[in-house]
């Protein structure tokens, strides 16, 4: 069998940069998405490319063939105002995860990765802002995000089961917030790095001094950088590591502090305004990397700063696009 991997929400951020760094590795590279190939965040012609919408199984069985690795990354979800909004688009996204299951399983696929989420982590361990980071073993008794982290979970098991049934090879990854350029930055699906970077520039933009914050600011996360995430996928995806795996930086802040590090970059201070009936999420949540330290020798590194530097100055640049009536900047092809 050739080394030709599939990606899966290829024309997505994390799948369309996914797609860009292995071409640039001179590893072959199918990629499929149902978005019209004028919306993909990243295309190129080096690549196959194919529209097709593979929660249908005859559009996985066709993905699939003569394939060697499988990253499946499509899924049917967004931002937090997303995901509490539309739970059963989001747990329709389990169709595309067992329709490539079996679709990789009858083709002989090597190796197969599922994208999943820290939303599987249960709400009861997540109350409080000032959190205890989230270990693997975290997940169960099961309380996961309802929809979305619910669908999240069960393919982890059916990956699981196809792994111990089937003998194929499934790697998975729980993300923790993946942000950067080339990604979605409004219309309601952007997560918060991306809609405060939004926010901000508006304001730049449009010489306003407010913005808008969903709750009361100090809800916690932590945001990896998308090369931090392209990094720890493929490292996973080729090793011997059977369980689930935190992908996610352990570098925890507030959203409040968030907007203060956007605000710095942009060199703009704002009056904020809370809005707390807003969609928020759990109280708190953070990535502990004591499992992906020990079997990988390796977390993600990059710090928040860092990574909202590029993120703000590339979303300034499409609001400001857009203010203008200019083309969008899009990833290169």
């Amino acid at each position: 069998m050739s080394n030709l991997t599939l990606v899966t929400g290829a024309g997505g951020f994390i799948g369309g940069q996914l797609v860009r760094d292995l071409l640039r590795q001179k590893i072959p590279v199918r990629a499929v998405d149902k978005k019209p190939a004028d919306q993909w965040y990243f295309r190129s012609n080096d690549a196959q490319n194919i529209v097709a919408d593979v929660q249908e199984l005859g559009a996985c069985e066709r993905a699939a063939k003569g394939v060697a690795h499988v990253y499946n990354l499509a899924a049917d979800m967004g931002g937090m105002g997303f995901i509490e909004n539309n739970k059963a688009l989001c747990m329709l996204s389990v169709l595309i995860n067992t329709h490539m299951l079996m679709a990789a399983q009858k083709h002989g696929v090597e190796r197969f990765f599922y994208s999943s989420s820290a939303c599987v982590y249960p709400a009861y361990k997540q109350t409080e802002a000032d959190i205890t980071a989230l270990k693997e073993s975290d997940a169960y008794p099961a309380e996961p995000e309802d929809g979305y982290g619910w669908e999240k979970l069960f393919s982890e098991r059916m990956c699981r089961h196809y792994r111990e049934d089937f003998g194929l090879v499934t790697r998975i990854a729980r993300y923790h917030n993946v942000y950067g350029p080339f990604g979605t930055w409004d219309g309601g699906r952007e997560k918060a790095p991306a809609a405060i970077s939004r926010k901000v520039a508006l304001a730049v933009i449009e010489g306003k001094h407010d913005i808008e914050i969903w709750g009361d600011g100090e809800q916690t996360r932590s945001f990896m950088y998308i090369d931090d995430c392209l990094i720890g996928t493929q490292k996973l995806l080729h090793s011997e590591i059977e369980q689930p795996l935190n992908i996610g930086s352990d570098e925890m802040v507030t959203i409040n502090q968030l907007v203060d590090a956007v605000e710095d970059i942009a060199g703009i201070k704002l009056k904020r305004h809370y809005k707390l009936d807003a969609p928020k999420g759990v109280r708190g949540r953070n990535s502990d990397n004591s499992l992906i330290k020990a079997k990988l020798g390796w977390a993600p590194s990059i710090s928040l700063r860092a990574g909202m530097e590029h993120t703000y100055r590339w979303v300034y640049d499409q609001a400001k696009a857009r203010a203008e009536g200019r083309p969008f900047i899009a990833a290169a092809a």
